[in-house]
């Protein structure tokens, strides 16, 4: 970034900040899902399994997709999350060196009146 202002690209890195952990939080979100898909199929086929419902085709489609689907979605997911918690870290790195290079003063606290 050659902006002129470090102010004005400390402010966009936040900004950029908050819209990745905003995005980490629905990836958070959607893992939570996927885990549900995966335990209610595991959960329907053991159902299944111990007979205490008839199996017919449709419960079997029905087992696949929330596993394999659920398992998909998960992994996907999951690498999405950890790219975004990489940019997090890039940006959090970039405004970290941003502010290290300005120039703060030094405000001293004032003199403490009588009235």
């Amino acid at each position: 970034m050659t902006l002129a202002d470090p102010h004005d690209q400390i402010s966009r890195l936040e900004g950029r900040i908050e819209e990745l952990a905003e995005a980490v939080e629905r990836c958070r979100k959607i893992a939570i899902a996927a885990r549900t898909a995966i335990v209610a199929g595991g959960v329907l086929l053991a159902v299944m399994l111990l007979g205490l419902i008839r199996a017919d085709g449709l419960l079997l489609i029905l087992v696949a997709i929330l596993g394999i689907g659920g398992v998909v979605l998960y992994g996907s997911n999951d690498s999405t999350a950890k790219q975004l918690a990489a940019g997090i870290d890039e940006a959090e790195r970039q405004r970290a060196e941003l502010i290290g290079g300005i120039e703060l003063t030094l405000v001293r606290e004032p003199s403490k009146l009588l009235h």
